[in-house]
Parts: C-alpha cells; sequence; structure tokens
C-alpha cells in the first residue's frame, strides 16, 4: 500500500467571531517522505482488510461519483440532506465506514495504526466530518510510527478538528503540544484556535499570556504586530478582566492600526472599563466622531446625553444631523434633543462676544474662562477655545486635567499636533486614558493615518 502520512488539504480557519472557513496546508514533499522515511510493515491481515480502501480513497479526486456526492454534501443546507449526500460519499467509496471498521479490528503494528490513522482521516474530510478526522490523527499520533517532523502538524490538525468539534480542552492539548514544538502554519491560526480554545475553556490568563506573547515577538523583531494579535490580545484582557492590560492593549490598538474599526473597538474599551461619566465620557465621544466610530444609536444617545443641549445646544444640534444623516437616528429618536438645542442656538451664539470678553479680563474666575472655551470648542473655533483654555489654567481652582485635554483637542483641531501631545503628556487622573487615546488620534494625524 501506499504510505502517506499527511493529507494536502484540511478544512479549517478561525475568524474572530468564532466561525470556520476552509484554508488549505501544503502537501508533503513525498520524494523527501519517502527517502526519510524508515521501512513500515503492515501485517498481512491488516493489508488484506484495508488495501482496496486504500487504492479507492487514493482515487478519490479522480472519482466522479465521489466528486459529485462530496459536492452536494458540501452544499447541503439541511441535516437530512448533509446525512443523505454523506451516505452517497460512502456508498462511492465502496462503503469506506464499513471497510475502515473493518481494518481498525485487525491494525496490530505501528505500521497497520499509522495508515488505519490516515484512511481514517482522508475519508473523514470526504465526508466533512471533523470528529472522524479528529479520530484518524490521534490514530497516527499513537501509531508510534509517525516521523518526529511530521509530528508538530498532525498535532495542530488534531487540535483544530478537535476544536471544530467543540472539544475545546482537546484543543488547548493537542495545539499546545504542536506550537511547544515549534509548529507554525503558514496563516499564523495556531494562536488565534488556541486563544480561543483557552477562553472557551475557561483560562483567560492563558490566552492573554498567548497573544502577549506574539505581540512582544513582533515588536522584538522590529515589525508591527497584526491586527488580529492586538485584538486577541484585548478580548483576551477584557475576558481576564485586566483593566490597566485591556487599556493599554486598546490604546496599542488604535495607535498602530487607526482606522475607525479599531477606534470603535477601542473606545468601546475604554468606555465599558473606565467608568467615566458626564464631562470626561464627553470628550471620549468626541473622539468618536472625529474617527468616524460612532456605530449605533448608543453612541450617538450618549453622546447627546453627554454634551447636554440646554449647555451645548450648537454641538448637540450637529451630533443629531450627522447621527440622521448615517442612519443611525431618526427625527423621532430626538426630537426632545433638537427642540431644548434649537430652542436655546440663537441665544447662546449672541452670548459668545460677551462670554470672550469676561473671559479675558483679569478678574475672570477659572469657571468663567474654562465655560467660554467649552463654548468656543463646540462652535468649531478652536484657536479662541485654545486661548481661553490656556488663561483658564492660570486661575485658581481650574479642573487642571479637563482643561489641559481640551485645551489638547483644540489644538489637535488646528492641526498643532506636537503641541498637542505635550498637552496630553501632563494630563493626570482618571482622565489619563482619554489623554492617551487623543495623543494616540494626534499621532495618526502627524502621520497622515485617515479613519476608514
Amino acid at each position: 500500500m501506499a504510505r502517506k502520512y499527511l493529507i494536502s488539504r484540511v478544512a479549517l480557519a478561525l475568524a474572530l467571531s468564532g466561525g470556520m472557513a476552509t484554508a488549505a496546508l501544503p502537501a508533503m514533499a513525498a520524494a523527501k517522505e519517502k527517502e526519510k522515511a524508515p521501512k513500515i510493515a503492515f501485517s498481512k491481515e491488516f493489508a488484506a482488510a484495508a488495501g482496496d480502501l486504500d487504492k479507492v480513497v487514493g482515487a478519490a479526486p479522480q472519482n466522479a461519483a465521489v466528486t459529485a456526492a462530496s459536492e452536494k454534501l458540501r452544499t447541503a443546507q439541511t441535516p437530512e440532506a448533509k446525512a443523505a449526500a454523506a451516505a452517497e460519499v460512502d456508498a462511492a467509496l465502496g462503503g469506506a465506514k464499513a471497510k475502515l471498521a473493518a481494518a481498525s479490528t485487525v491494525a496490530t503494528t505501528p505500521g497497520d495504526k499509522i495508515k488505519l490513522g490516515e484512511l481514517t482521516r482522508n475519508v473523514g474530510v470526504l465526508l466533512a466530518d471533523p470528529a472522524m478526522q479528529h479520530s484518524g490523527l490521534v490514530t497516527m499520533l499513537q501509531s508510534g510510527a509517525l516521523l518526529p517532523e511530521n509530528t508538530g502538524q498532525v498535532q495542530y490538525l488534531a487540535g483544530i478538528t478537535a476544536y471544530q468539534t467543540g472539544d475545546y480542552a482537546g484543543a488547548t492539548n493537542y495545539l499546545k503540544q504542536a506550537k511547544d514544538g515549534g509548529y507554525a502554519d503558514k496563516d499564523g491560526l495556531i494562536d488565534r484556535v488556541l486563544a480561543d480554545a483557552y477562553k472557551r475553556t475557561g483560562n483567560t490568563g492563558a490566552a492573554l499570556a498567548l497573544a502577549q506573547q506574539e505581540i512582544a515577538a513582533a515588536r522584538a523583531a522590529g515589525t508591527k504586530p497584526t491586527d488580529t494579535a492586538i485584538r486577541t490580545a484585548l478580548q483576551a484582557a477584557y475576558d481576564a478582566k485586566q483593566t490597566s492590560a485591556a487599556i493599554d492593549l486598546a490604546i496599542e490598538l488604535a495607535k498602530d492600526y487607526p482606522n475607525a474599526k479599531s477606534w470603535t473597538s477601542s473606545i468601546s474599551v475604554v468606555r465599558a472599563l473606565s467608568g467615566l461619566q458626564g464631562q470626561d465620557n464627553l470628550d471620549l465621544m468626541r473622539l468618536m466622531a472625529r474617527t468616524n466610530s460612532m456605530n449605533d444609536k448608543r453612541d450617538y444617545l450618549e453622546y447627546l446625553q453627554n454634551a447636554d443641549p440646554r449647555r451645548l445646544p450648537g454641538e448637540t444640534l450637529k451630533v443629531i444631523d450627522a447621527g440622521i444623516a448615517a442612519g443611525k437616528l431618526t427625527s423621532a429618536d430626538v426630537a426632545e434633543y433638537r427642540q431644548i438645542a434649537s430652542s436655546r442656538l440663537a441665544a447662546d451664539k449672541a452670548s459668545l462676544a460677551s462670554l470672550e470678553r469676561d473671559a479675558r479680563s483679569g478678574s475672570a474666575s477659572a469657571a468663567t474662562a474654562t465655560g467660554a472655551a467649552d463654548a468656543f470648542l463646540s462652535y468649531d473655533e478652536p484657536a479662541k477655545a485654545e486661548e481661553l483654555y490656556k488663561a483658564a489654567l492660570t486661575k485658581p481652582g481650574v479642573d487642571k486635567d479637563r482643561a489641559l485635554t481640551r485645551l489638547g483637542i483644540a489644538q489637535v483641531d488646528q492641526g498643532k499636533i506636537a503641541d498637542a501631545q505635550q498637552t496630553f503628556a501632563q494630563v493626570g487622573g482618571t482622565r489619563t486614558v482619554i489623554a492617551r487615546l487623543w495623543s494616540a488620534y494626534a499621532e495618526s494625524k502627524a502621520s497622515g493615518a485617515t479613519a476608514q
């Protein structure tokens, strides 16, 4: 019988959502395999029981009946249709499952067992049966005849098929063995599947450590970690309730991948873990708006609540119009906000001149100066806002961290990136994380990155 240790294709791939797709693994080099492989002995009984099946399975790609039934199985939509198509595949293979069962009763030598495992795995692929594939791969690993250089790949496939069948403990066992042995698949799926399997078995700490190792290795090599690696680590940190690590990773994601999707994830994590309220959260919502990362009605309504149409009517109306234009809000959703903001808009705009005059007077309080600065920032006049925040910072009793945060925002809005970075670096307290995110945004603007 021809000896094949590995198959060239396997259904496996992990999306971050947990779904599976199809990916190919490279076929083993047959010539090299033949040169290295020691002589394998098959028992007479096993050779008689499995010889014909080995030929049929080897010829399956050229067997029209098998390929037609396999295609039917691939496209079947209901359990009944899948079962019927699988039965057609089995029949086209000459009753493969029954022949495997018969061969298993006489498999006694290491050669018998590795061939039995290979055939079981092959038939499992043709039948789209991950449990059968897994059984065959485990038989190969336990046969005692698997070449050392092939062990990692078989362990990897055993881990993948365990994952596909919902055996997450088995998946972590085999995938960790493969990884510890130095195996690395070309698509990097081993780390993603292993991390998710750890998560599903409740071992969130191991999932986080694994993802952090991948990030650290990329940094050490002078390359940027993949978006997937950072997201995997971020999710693991979030699941493990490691707030500090999760926030650090959220900022890392935004810095390395400053697009709308990343900003949505990063800011959402910070909102969820930091417990920011009111005026603090308002500046996060402003960052979401500037990064085009406001995803749903909740985002817009939260922004409106924080802005308050009585305090910032112009900004409130701008958010309402943006939400309706984006299809995230309806007029009914925001009718009260619009009514309040619209009724106050004219008077609020008319008061800007007097607000500025009062704020610039030598006797102005910190509250007067910051109030005027807030008004100009909300009306997209960052130059005046910058001057007034600077004035406020010289006043006793100023909320220094809030004023510094918004001074940095005003500077970013003017394109004064270096100044903004210096300003954000001075922010402390609960607003530190807000400033770090804004600093990452400023950095992305300096590099020319845009939110897509």
